[in-house]
Order: structure tokens, then sequence, then C-alpha cells
């Protein structure tokens, strides 16, 4: 889409606005004094205020200020304080600071507290910055100087609420104060846009229209889903300048956003027309005909931009996007934007290309492909986080757990606080059957996301795994206060109440979730294996663990659940093909060459038995069911 600089409208008020550093009104600037006549103004403004206790800095790196007495000498205090200055105009703050504190030592006022203050604020020292601007601000409370150093700290140490505080008691002073109030209006942005919008519709009324507030004010316009009132709030600046390009380019941005697309268009060839190799425009002609399903009108201004000299590959990338993005909603521009793309890529190898070839074989389920694309983007452009999570994602979707842990656990390293790739390096060893270490990036998921149902389930399965049972049903209890019809917490929560025995609990939560999905193969595998493990309702057992099977024949739980079902019936041969099956599909666990042993014996093979029971304490040697079976030699 469109970019711009804000490049300003010159107005007669501009020069207040530039003056008080509207751009970037809390970056603090380290500000020398002009002259010596300045410093020396400055010192009859410090030393007119109000007098209090000498007070001493026993060291410049500990800000602990104690009380000391010494005899008022206001003339040393001076001469301290005009050496200060004079080290302050070279920028030697540490060398001023000292200077000032010396002064501090024959007098104090609170102009002296707020230089002192000043000088730490720039050597970035907050804790005595902040203690010396308070002590400014009490000892003259009518300074708004003092009031705006002391919010500057606030603000620079994040404590936004002080700093919001500390300004409107300035504006108890200096109500038209044109710095104060716009940057109490910067402060009121997050949390309180509309009394944000108010301030800044006052300062246009002091300073009739200024780009700075009126771009602000359409930005919050449109935070607050009023970008009708936002595009008539720029308009307005247009209409003061007509032939500004820059701003009437942000114009035709919000008039996309807003999908008033003819007006758009009528304003981008206004823009066309006065410049008609402006390809940043073209583009933007062709994205609003896109959204408009007019893709051949598009495709002619990409080609009109494909065919001049020297188009660079950014400009070649945001076509592609172009056609990739409404392929969402179009699939028809699908094939387009994946040979757009792969012309581009065998014209030159980039990260970027690589990225959008991945996300389109991705749509096109080609998993591989996709995956090569994006083990390239993680190599040649490491920082790109979804790069990392869209191939552990692939890896983990593509059951590759052990490749999927190793992908994560490298981007891990790199992005600690993602919420993605804390939530897949989880799930991945948790599908491992490492929940110790799952639980760690799992719990963090929750951390970074505490309302998603994915990380708040799969946290509580692998607490359930370590026994950790209640709280792993607090986990799910959040889960399901989020969702409360979603049958696969239920399904899980009703497991979990099994596993400690509380039947009554789980049997009412399963009945729940087969009325909310009876076809559902986990809930019905899940519910089965219960009955079977208690041996009660075999016969709906069976039926309910057909319906899992039937849904995934190849699935090894559900293959080793109708195969203990059908052991619990007396069918023994059954359950010994169903059981085999199961560890030939899966693979082997403990759980399930235990259960073809009792097959094997109730078969009357005795020693086959042994030698699956055998293996199975290899496995899990915490099974002690298992190791009385050995001993015994039977069931």
């Amino acid at each position: 889409m469109l970019r711009y600089s804000n490049s300003l409208i010159i107005s007669n008020n501009q020069l207040v606005l530039l003056l008080l550093g509207i751009n970037n009104i809390f970056t603090t600037v380290k500000r020398n004094f002009l002259n010596i006549v300045f410093l020396l103004t400055a010192v009859l403004f410090l030393f007119n205020g109000c007098s209090g206790s000498a007070v001493v800095v026993n060291d410049s790196k500990n800000f602990e200020i104690t009380s000391e007495k010494h005899e008022r000498n206001p003339k040393k205090a001076l001469e301290f304080f005009i050496n200060g200055g004079i080290y302050e105009t070279v920028g030697n703050y540490e060398a001023a600071l000292r200077q000032y504190e010396k002064a501090l030592l024959y007098d104090s006022t609170a102009g002296l507290y707020y230089t002192i203050a000043k000088c730490n604020f720039y050597l970035n020292k907050l804790s005595p910055a902040l203690k010396y601007a308070q002590n400014a601000v009490e000892l003259d409370s009518q300074k708004v100087e003092y009031y705006d150093l002391l919010a500057d700290i606030y603000n620079y140490g994040n404590d936004k609420e002080s700093a919001i505080k500390t300004l409107e008691q300035a504006l108890k002073i200096d109500s038209l104060n044109i710095e104060l109030n716009y940057k109490i209006a910067r402060l009121y942005e997050e949390n309180k846009p509309v009394k944000a919008i108010n301030i800044y519709n006052r300062l246009l009324d002091q300073l009739g229209p200024e780009w700075s507030i009126l771009t602000r004010v359409a930005e919050l316009q449109e935070k607050l889903g009023n970008i009708d009132e936002a595009i008539n709030t720029l308009k307005r600046l247009l209409s003061i300048a007509p032939s500004n390009i820059q701003l009437k380019k942000m114009v035709i941005e919000y008039l996309f956003r807003a999908k008033r697309y003819d007006e758009a268009l009528s304003l981008v060839d206004e823009v066309i027309e006065l410049f008609p190799y402006d390809m940043e425009a073209r583009e933007t002609k062709a994205k609003i005909f896109l959204a408009k399903d007019n893709w051949e009108k598009a495709a002619e201004e990409f080609s009109y931009i494909m065919a001049q000299p020297d188009v660079d590959l950014e400009t070649k990338v945001s076509i592609g996007a172009n056609y990739f993005n409404k392929s969402i909603t179009d699939s028809t521009l699908l094939p387009i934007a994946k040979s757009f793309f792969q012309e581009l890529d065998r014209d030159t190898t980039d990260w970027q290309i690589k990225m959008y070839l991945g996300a389109i074989a991705l749509s096109e389920k080609e998993d591989s492909i996709a995956i090569e694309n994006f083990k390239y983007v993680t190599k040649n452009a490491n920082w790109n986080v979804a790069a990392w999570i869209r191939l552990g994602g692939l890896y983990f979707d593509n059951r590759k757990y052990d490749d999927a842990e190793v992908v994560m656990n490298e981007a891990v390293i790199s992005f600690p606080e993602d919420f993605y790739v804390n939530l897949i390096l989880g799930l991945s060893l948790a599908q491992q059957s490492k929940h110790k270490e799952a639980e760690k990036y799992l719990k963090k998921s929750t951390i970074l996301n505490p309302k998603d149902v994915t990380a708040l389930s799969a946290y509580a399965f692998t607490l359930s795994q370590i026994k950790e049972d209640d709280k792993a049903i607090y986990y799910l209890e959040r889960a399901l206060e989020i969702e409360p019809d979603n049958v696969q917490l239920i399904g899980t929560l009703a497991m979990i109440y099994n596993s400690i025995k509380k039947f009554e609990l789980s049997d009412s939560l399963y009945e729940k979730a087969l009325e909310l999905a009876p076809d559902d193969p986990l809930i019905n595998n899940n519910y089965s294996y219960s009955f079977a493990t208690r041996g009660i309702q075999l016969e709906r057992a069976l039926e309910m663990v057909k319906i899992s099977v039937k849904a995934d024949s190849l699935n090894s739980s559900y293959l080793d659940t109708i195969g203990w079902v059908y052991f619990m019936l007396g069918n023994f041969k059954e359950a010994k093909f169903y059981l085999e099956k199961a560890i030939e599909t899966g693979g082997e666990s403990a759980v399930m060459l235990d259960h073809l042993g009792d097959a094997e014996f109730k078969l009357d093979n005795s020693s086959k038995a042994i030698e699956l029971w055998k293996k199975a304490i290899k496995m899990d040697p915490t099974k002690t069911e298992i190791q009385n079976k050995i001993d015994k030699g039977a069931i």
C-alpha cells in the first residue's frame, strides 16, 4: 500500500510546534546553554527560588540524599553553579553534576534541585533524577517547568499514570500551555483516546490546522472505529494544502481502508495525472482494482510497473504479495501469484520470495515444498519469527515431532517471549511424552496468552501426565469458561477425572460430550476405554470404539482400545488381532505390550505372554502390576 512520509505543511504556527519538539515530544535531547548570558539568566532563576535545608549527595553513583549541616553561603553556591553551567555548556553532564552537588552543600533552592534532576535525567540516572525533580516541585509548586521535567522522568520510566497526574497538576497552573497539552494528549491516546481527541481539538482552536495534530486525530478516530470522521479530518487538512501529494496519498490510504474505492480511485488518478511515473500510486491503483474484484485492470497497472526499467525487488515482491493476499478470498489468483513468484525466484533468490512460495505451497497442501522454502527463510532471515513458526508448525502437523522440537528449540533462543514458539515447542515435546520438559513451555504460553484455549488445554493435559491433576483441572475449567461447549475440552477433563477414579464426574462429562458430538472418535475411544478398564457396559463400549476405528483405522490408540474391549468381552483372538495391529501401526508401548501379553496368556501362550510383559516392564518400570504378573507367571 502507499507509503508516505510526514512531510509538513508550512504554516505560521508550525515553528512553535517544531520548537516544542512536537514530533518526538518525549525524546530527551541533550541541550546545551546557548551562551553565558543565558546561563547567568538561569542563575537568577535558580537562586530566586525557595531555599530549603542544605543537602549533600554522598556519591554520584549512590543516589541517597542525606542532610548535612553547612553554613548557608549563596555566593559560594553560585560559584559552583556557574562552574557546573560551563561544563553543561560543552555537554559534560557528569562534571556539571558534581559542581551542582557541591553548590547544594551551601544553598538549596527549587531551581538547583531542578538543574540536578535535569542533569541526572540526561545521564539516564532515573532514580536520582526523580528524587530531585520531586524536591523541586515540593519547594516550588508553581513552576510549570518542574512539573514538565518530572512528567518526562515518569514517562521515560514507563510510569504513565504518574506522568499524567503530574501534567494535570501543571495544567492547573497553565491550562493553555501548548507543549503540556500535547504531551498529556499523547499519554491519553492509549487508554483515553476520546479525551486525547478533545485536547487536540482545543490545540487546533489555538493554533489552527496543523499536520502533526490533525494526523494524530485521524489515527485516533480510526482506532475508535470512526473512519469516516478520520477521512473528514484529513480532508480538512487537504483543503488547506491541495497540492500536497503525500497528504493526498494518506487520504487515499484511509479511503481504501474505509472501502470507499471509487473515491480512492478518483484521488489516485489525480496523483498519477500529475506524476505519471509514480509507481507507488500505480501500485495503489492496482490494489484498489483488486479490492473491486477487477483483476484485469489490476494486472494492467502491475504490467505497466513491471515494464519500467530498474524496477526494484521490493516493488516486485509487493506486486506478488497483492496477488497472494487477494487469493485468500479469490482462489483463481493463487496460480497467478505462484507463477509470479516462481519467475522472480528464477531471477533472484531472496528470502521474501521464498516466504511467499512457502505460503503458496502451504495453501496448495504441498507441505514438503513449503518446508524447504521456510527452511531457507530461517537460515537467511533468522530474525523472521513467522518462518520459524510455520516451519515448526508444518513438522508438527506432519507428526514429525522430533523435527519440530529441534526447530522450535532453536527458535525459542531468539524468541523466548513469542506465544506460538513456546506453544509449538511445548506441544511437540508433549507428543513425545516429554511432559516434564513440555510443562515449562506450555506454562509460558498460557502466561503469554491467558485466553488461548489450545494453550490452556495442552498445559492441562501435560499437568495431568505428571500427576498434577488439581492444577490440570483448574486450567481446563479456565478454558471451559471461554468455550463451554468445546467437546475436546470436556473430553480431556473427563479423562482426568477418570484417571483419579472420580467416575461419576467423568461419565457425566463424557455423556455431555457425546450429546454435543456423538460421532467424535476421540471421545468415543476414551469413554469406551474407561468402560473396558472398569469392566462395565462392554457392549456399548464396543459400539463406541468401532466409531473411532472407522474414523481412523490406523490410529494405534483406537486399535489398542478395541483390542482391550474384545479382551474384556472374552474374545481373545479378536483382541490379539487388534492389539498386534496397534503395535504394528503405532510402535511398541508399555500399555500395548501389556495388553497383548494378557491376550497371549488367555490363548495359552504363557511364554509369549511373559516375554511381552518383560518388554513392557523394561519400557515402564513403574508399572508394578506387570512385574507381579511376571513373578506369578499368570494374570
